[in-house]
């Protein structure tokens, strides 16, 4: 008896350990899958090893290299920090589909990410841009991202806080 109640019991944990359906799986992303998009365009990035004509301008002042980058992760984590997916922001988005794009917007003031436009050329993404905004009594920042594969990476910033000069950044990557 106690042998039949220990297979029951071991079967019941093997069965529940599967994995769910893959209806529930897609509802856990509701919204573009960015941080998917952008894991696998770090794989493909670190596999392919490009080189990148980068440009960094702080105000005025303007630096550019030819380089490598060594960690694409790192390079494109401010794309895929703005994904859409988080739980709390969940119904919070407007979402316009067509053949070429797709548009969430939001008007919400707990979530920064105010736009988000995915551009698909023959049913592939072409390109991404993103405005950002995040503001409080001491910070206002503006952040505008654009990312074109294999084409152009673009991150311009414009941040002021309060009893200090605003301050603009913009960085941006072309592949060669």
């Amino acid at each position: 008896m106690r042998n039949r109640f220990l297979l029951c019991a071991i079967l019941l944990l093997c069965f529940g350990c599967t994995e769910p359906p893959k209806t529930q799986q897609k509802e856990a992303h509701p919204y573009f899958d960015l941080k998917g998009y952008f894991t696998r365009e770090v794989t493909r990035l670190s596999r392919e090893k490009p080189m990148v004509h980068k440009t960094v301008l702080v105000n005025d002042a303007t630096e550019s290299k030819d380089l490598q980058i060594a960690n694409w992760q790192k390079e494109l984590s401010i794309f895929s920090d703005a994904d859409l997916n988080k739980s709390a922001w969940k119904g919070l988005f407007q979402v316009k589909k067509t053949d070429t794009m797709e548009l969430y917007s939001s008007s919400n003031e707990k979530v920064p990410v105010k736009e988000m436009k995915v551009i698909k050329k023959k049913g592939k993404v072409y390109g991404l841009q993103m405005v950002i905004r995040n503001s409080n009594a001491l910070y206002t920042s503006s952040d505008t991202l654009s990312y074109f594969p294999d084409s152009l990476y673009e991150v311009k910033k414009n941040q002021h806080i309060r009893l200090l000069a605003e301050k603009n950044y913009r960085i941006t990557g072309r592949f060669k």
